[in-house]
């Protein structure tokens, strides 16, 4: 089998000095845009890009599920991860699974759903990122909601 590993795409490159924002739905990707010229930097964006997307496309995202990030600091030339992947529930217990007569975790049950960290992802990626506070950034989609 042969394999190309150059990626050819039919679309032009864009640039931009000052700031971009790329998604594939237009009302997202102006949220982000209107953060960044209200003085929010790449956090506060893609935040509001985001909550944008629960709201325009909430069959392909939602707040249901978790939020990973990697974030570029210009000034202190580093680069962070967050992982907002959600929490098993603190009740939970391995005793309680196994009492319900599994030997093993079960994968297509209640009991393998974690506890959505979408929201809290995106509260931890502001406080340590972000310029604006997070009821500013949520606000364009509040207001499409």
């Amino acid at each position: 089998m042969k394999f190309d590993a150059v990626f050819r795409s039919r679309r032009s490159n864009v640039l931009s000095t000052r700031g971009i924002v790329a998604t594939g739905q237009p009302l997202a990707a102006q949220a982000g845009l209107d953060i960044l010229k209200a003085g929010g930097n790449a956090a506060d964006a893609a935040v509001a890009t985001a909550a944008m997307l629960n709201v325009v496309e909430p069959t392909s995202t939602g707040i249901g599920g978790d939020c990973f990030a990697l974030y570029w600091d210009a000034e202190t030339k580093q680069v962070t991860a967050l992982n907002g992947s959600g929490r098993a529930p603190a009740a939970a217990s391995i005793a309680d699974v196994r009492r319900l007569g599994y030997t093993a975790m079960p994968a297509f049950t209640g009991h393998a759903v974690s506890i959505p960290g979408t929201v809290a992802g995106w509260s931890d990626l502001l406080e340590r990122h972000g310029r604006l506070a997070l009821a500013d950034v949520l606000q364009p989609a509040i207001w499409t909601a």
